[in-house]
């Protein structure tokens, strides 16, 4: 019953053998108890590489999607009630809010890619995906401020982050220092320290990249003249500082640095 520590051994055990499927089942299982869905999620699809018909990893990534959908259900649910509750029957994404922040929405899908019902965000760099923010929306709080669902994307990792209401005044600092209190149990090296972090957010128009300050608020962020918000979901890519994958992810891009 001790997951958290059971957890560390799974991990261990996999970093002195990446294909030992019963540290990996063991791992995902305890993802799965401690609610670390996603990331319960993440392990099953690795072991299920290794054996597409492992039924206990087949039985528990079933398990975590269901949990996962239900837990984002009712926050979202939560959300939408505050937003009924305060907004007067503006609608969520409504324009005059967004022009008068100087925010930029991109609503509908380019052509390569897949549209999709709900509200989806489908969020592709370099192959990455992440569906993690499926039906989460901006809201209005009662002080008239807008909270809006974040993606964070962690590519190194291939991992997700999704915060559900971050509030358009609160820093990114600050969010990262909750979200790396601990240390995420991918991050064997102990590299994704707060204040070792580097954020960026794509220009896909131009294909350029631009770091993002961390003591910036998410609105300063949003009202930057090149952060265009798809999909109602602002996202943010983060990178351990100085590290070899970063390096070579902006090999041949051009970055715009603080």
């Amino acid at each position: 019953g001790n997951y958290r520590s059971a957890l560390n051994d799974a991990i261990q055990a996999k970093k002195l053998k990446p294909t030992h499927l019963k540290a990996i089942i063991r791992g995902a299982l305890c993802h799965l108890e401690l609610k670390n869905f996603s990331e319960a999620i993440a392990w099953c699809e690795e072991g299920l590489q290794i054996d597409p018909k492992e039924k206990k990893l087949v039985e528990m990534r079933a398990k975590a999607d269901k949990l996962k959908g239900k837990e984002l259900e009712g926050t979202f649910l939560g959300a939408q009630t505050d937003f009924s509750a305060h907004c007067q029957g503006r609608a969520v994404l409504d324009t005059d809010l967004l022009s008068e922040r100087n925010i930029k929405l991109v609503l509908e899908p380019s052509d390569e890619e897949e549209e999709v019902s709900g509200g989806l965000a489908e969020i592709s760099l370099d192959g990455f995906h992440s569906d993690s923010a499926t039906g989460a929306k901006v809201h209005l709080d009662a002080d008239g401020n807008l909270n809006w669902p974040v993606l964070f994307l962690y590519p190194e990792h291939e991992q997700t982050d999704f915060t559900v209401s971050f509030h358009e005044n609160s820093r990114f600092i600050d969010h990262l220092m909750v979200m790396f209190a601990e240390l995420p149990p991918w991050d064997l090296e102990k590299k994704y320290l707060p204040n070792n972090l580097e954020l960026y957010f794509e220009d896909e128009e131009r294909e350029e990249m631009y770091e993002v300050n961390p003591e910036h608020t998410l609105l300063q962020v949003l009202q930057h003249e090149r952060y265009f918000v798809k999909a109602g979901t602002p996202t943010v890519l983060v990178f351990a500082k100085r590290s070899p994958f970063s390096k070579k992810y902006f090999s041949g891009k051009k970055v715009h640095r603080l």
